[in-house]
């Protein structure tokens, strides 16, 4: 059960920002600083394609709303990856079956991707844009720091991801008022979008 605790983290981790995690324990592997790492992470196309993502989002993910569409598109590109992770580091240590690290690696992405995009949700509520970028750059290293802490240490990273999981879910039941807000304010621009055609239609 040694790789439990990796496959928590990484769980963890995807689900914030997958494309870092797979980017992260290719080259951690590809550079041996772990034996953890399965060569099929490793692959130099693996790490191009990760690290090209990596960027997109990166990208997508400091703009205001764009970042909202963006959670929406990987609710289960980001799970799918954490099951996918913690399945191949299950198999290259043996010590954990794969399906069990899959379910392990999934669930607590999905648990983590839940709180990202709805704390953005709650975020995205304020009318400047500078706090989606400190969310965004808080998330980057944190999510680079606990995947290379747990290179050296996973039993207290995992430790800390435990706790930020139930933080996160905590303070998302705190600011649920704040994302029924935001869910509201995008159903009226719509409506208010879909009126402004009909009448541009009529008037001609």
């Amino acid at each position: 059960m040694s790789v439990l605790p990796l496959v928590f983290t990484s769980g963890w981790a995807s689900g914030i920002n997958a494309y870092a995690v797979v980017l992260l324990l290719g080259v951690f592997g590809a550079t041996g600083v772990t034996d953890e790492v399965p060569a099929s992470l490793q692959r130099t196309d693996v790490l191009i394609v990760a690290a090209v993502l990596f960027l997109c989002e990166a990208v997508a993910d400091k703009i205001p709303y764009v970042d909202s569409l963006w959670d929406t598109a990987h609710t289960v590109i980001r799970p799918v990856a954490g099951a996918v992770v913690g399945a191949l580091l299950a198999g290259q240590s043996g010590s954990l079956s794969d399906i069990a690290a899959g379910a392990v690696g999934g669930s607590t992405a999905l648990a983590s991707h839940v709180v990202k995009a709805g704390t953005r949700m709650a975020v995205n509520t304020s009318p400047e844009p500078f706090s989606n970028i400190i969310m965004s750059t808080a998330e980057d290293l944190g999510v680079a720091g606990i995947v290379t802490f747990a290179m050296f240490n996973p039993q207290a990273a995992a430790i800390i991801c435990a706790v930020l999981l139930a933080a996160g879910l905590a303070l998302l039941v705190y600011l649920w008022t704040r994302i029924r807000r935001f869910l509201r304010r995008r159903a009226q621009r719509r409506e208010e979008k879909r009126l402004a055609a009909e009448v541009a239609r009529t008037a001609r």
